[in-house]
């Protein structure tokens, strides 16, 4: 069966140590880990807002469980950079198109309106989008 898998999907906005300080920095042999710079780039970003989180239509919702579509933290993060870049080039209303799946996204909202899984979008029509980003 289809599901969101929340507990894969990231929820950063701050991550504040007892000083009040952003802080994760593990250090891998003196340095700090590549994974922990983007991480802290990322915390520190202006662009991290509590609005960042992607929205799922009732409808999208109902398609992802219909279709037995996965969403896990890295598609996750596939649609949710999709949206930041669909929102750079003025994207309204976008057709996402990742190796799993198709999604038609409100981008205005950062909502996933509807999702059409790989197998089957050869078969549908794609209408009322004004923009489409295709995510390896």
């Amino acid at each position: 069966m289809g599901s969101i898998n929340t507990n894969l999907i990231p929820n950063i906005t701050k991550i504040p140590s007892k000083s009040g300080n952003v802080s994760s920095n593990k250090k891998v042999e003196g340095k700090v880990s590549e994974f922990d710079q983007l991480l802290k780039g990322q915390l520190e970003s202006k662009e991290i807002s509590e609005n960042k989180d992607i929205q799922f239509s009732k409808h999208a919702k109902q398609r992802i469980e219909d279709r037995n579509l996965n969403i896990d933290n890295t598609e996750f993060l596939k649609l949710r950079n999709a949206i930041e870049q669909l929102k750079e080039k003025g994207g309204k209303d976008s057709l996402v198109v990742t190796d799993k799946a198709a999604y038609i996204i409100d981008v205005n909202k950062g909502k996933v309106v509807t999702a059409i899984d790989k197998n089957n979008m050869a078969e549908n029509v794609f209408t009322k989008i004004d923009s489409t980003l295709f995510i390896n």
